[in-house]
């Protein structure tokens, strides 16, 4: 681990919960000087524990309206299954999120669709033509009701 300090603990804090925060503001907030603060959010970038600052869209506003999360079982009989298979895997535009695991599934791949109609499209014509596939099971999400994204600091 890191070495970090209760003041950059309470700089995290803050910035996940309002990571359109300025620095200004999360210095008030921490007690700190802006350029302390702003030093403070620097060295936590330089070291990989901030690793960017990105916003959250809704997709259904956008109109995906399904949401599918595929559990797939690769056939490993070839030794670059896993780097074929997720190097295409990353050029389907509606995967939007791709895990690998330890055990009986090795690949989860979430896909996003405007509709039933749609998600079988990119399913027949996109993800069974992805390689190295032994087994798929789809899991369809009905409801998201915790999704915590921020860290217990």
């Amino acid at each position: 681990m890191q070495n970090v300090d209760d003041i950059d603990r309470r700089l995290l804090r803050l910035m996940q919960h309002d990571p359109t925060a300025s620095t200004a503001d999360l210095a008030t907030q921490a007690g700190l000087t802006k350029a302390s603060c702003w030093r403070r959010i620097e060295r936590l970038e330089t070291n990989g524990i901030i690793t960017g600052r990105t916003i959250q869209i809704d997709p259904k506003a956008l109109g995906y309206e399904v949401e599918v999360s595929l559990r797939i079982t690769l056939d490993k009989t070839q030794s670059n299954a896993f780097d074929v298979f997720i190097a295409e895997a990353r050029k389907i535009p509606e995967v939007n999120e791709i895990q690998t695991f330890l055990g009986r599934v090795d690949v989860r791949l979430n896909v996003l669709a405007r509709d039933m109609a749609h998600y079988q499209d990119i399913y027949r014509t996109r993800i069974l033509a992805l390689p190295h596939i032994n087994d798929i099971e789809s899991l369809m999400l009905i409801a998201n009701l915790k999704n915590a994204e921020s860290l217990p600091l």
